[in-house]
């Protein structure tokens, strides 16, 4: 009797999981030999093996935890304890971009509780696990908490990849164009790639997109402007990406500022617009 099987079921018990294919079993079997062989310890080897599975399917299925508990001998109990605690695991099936919201603080308060109402609303899409995918299967819509691009709020991602300072209607734009197959460019990152194929490089794959290499690295221009000048270096002039939803703007601005597109005092009461605030005021008004 293998690991995976030695659980005592509590209430009803559960039919055995489907098994895969004979030749997707063969494959993913390498593949799972080949990241447990990264570790010293195989249990290490779970969080990827889940990522390795989600890219079969699209999702982590009680096969794909049946599967990860007979590679590393463990019960599908433990399987299943860390597959639901992480957030990055699908539990069903979900669409080919997974299109994630920001709406942590301070994305919030710039916006990002607003983008959400709309693409909930310009989706046709519910706030519950169930009903967050559109009914062609193209995008899964779902808030996110932070991932720490605050010098770009409001932020959302797709699988992953950055898209920087949105706003409602570009957001709107955003999806659009993924399920109407059009190309969409991250705003820096790698190219986009589907949501398996993103899996499979969360699983510790060769990242094979053009450009992924030198894409990926430290932290950006932005968030290094404050250490910059808190050791007495001079910030590089820089231009800002966004103006929000538009062509990213022309001309430098003037001294130390930020790649942002909110380095100025502007309206930030997207998201509450019961309790308007306007502009900072200058010192000494």
């Amino acid at each position: 009797m293998t690991a995976s099987n030695q659980e005592v079921s509590l209430g009803m018990p559960q039919l055995p999981a489907p098994a895969y294919p004979a030749d997707v079993l063969a494959r993913l079997e390498a593949d799972a030999k080949e990241v447990i062989a990264r570790y010293p310890g195989s249990r290490s080897a779970l969080l990827p093996l889940l990522h390795l599975v989600q890219s079969e399917e699209g999702f982590v299925s009680r096969t794909g935890m049946a599967f990860c508990a007979d590679q590393l001998g463990l019960t599908t109990a433990e399987v299943t304890a860390v597959a639901t605690f992480y957030t990055m695991y699908r539990r069903r099936a979900g669409g080919d971009y997974q299109v994630g919201v920001c709406t942590n603080t301070l994305c919030a308060v710039m916006g990002g509780d607003a983008i959400f109402d709309r693409l909930k609303e310009h989706l046709g899409v519910g706030n519950d696990e169930a009903g967050m995918t559109t009914a062609d299967g193209k995008v899964t819509l779902e808030h996110i908490e932070c991932n720490a691009a605050c010098d770009f709020a409001p932020v959302v991602m797709v699988n992953w990849e950055f898209f920087d300072n949105q706003t409602p209607e570009s957001a709107t734009r955003l999806v659009d164009d993924l399920i109407a197959g059009r190309t969409v460019e991250p705003t820096r990152g790698a190219p986009l790639c589907s949501y398996k194929d993103t899996a499979r490089i969360l699983a510790g794959f060769p990242d094979r997109r053009p450009g992924a290499v030198e894409a990926s690295g430290g932290a950006g221009a932005a968030s290094l402007v404050g250490l910059k000048l808190a050791k007495g270096e001079t910030a590089p002039q820089t231009r800002v990406v966004g103006p929000r939803g538009e062509a990213p703007g022309d001309q430098p601005q003037k001294g130390a500022e930020h790649l942002s597109s909110h380095d100025a005092p502007q309206q930030t009461s997207a998201s509450d617009p019961e309790h308007p605030a306007g502009p900072a005021a200058e010192e000494g008004e």
